[in-house]
């Protein structure tokens, strides 16, 4: 038996943006269902919000989001979460690293750290935390 885990965003609105921006940054296909497609509109002013939504890449990138409905409370909290990149290339871990910052807010800039060499932390313009990290290499 294998299992993966899948980070699954919640927005208020903003799920479909949020998912072309995320594609746009690590590539790979995007899917969304609204409400609408899935028979389950309760509000018809959100019909056309995503219930359900994924973008997959073949890096292994993976991130699913929706809207949650206004029908149902919904509280972000300061910093509920942060959504971790970890990979073994400084190139593409600098260019997500500058997509995600574009219109977003740096918490720790990008830079060699003591247990990585590279590290940050950015909320993207859509409020998320995302903290980016090269591997660090070890002798084996």
């Amino acid at each position: 038996m294998s299992i993966s885990t899948v980070t699954h965003l919640n927005f208020r609105g903003h799920a479909r943006a949020a998912l072309e921006h995320y594609r746009s940054v690590f590539g790979g296909e995007l899917v969304a269902i609204t409400y609408a497609d899935a028979g389950a509109v309760q509000d018809p002013a959100e019909a056309d919000q995503v219930m359900w939504g994924q973008v997959v890449s073949d890096a292994g990138f993976r991130v699913m989001a929706y809207d949650v409905p206004s029908g149902r409370a919904h509280a972000r909290g300061e910093d509920p979460f942060f959504v971790s990149v970890r990979g073994d290339d400084a190139d593409e871990i600098t260019r997500y690293w500058q997509a995600l910052a574009a219109g977003g807010t740096v918490v720790q800039p990008l830079a060699p750290a003591g247990w990585a060499p590279l590290y940050g932390m950015v909320t993207d313009r859509f409020g998320v935390t995302w903290v980016l990290d090269v591997a660090p290499r070890h002798a084996g």
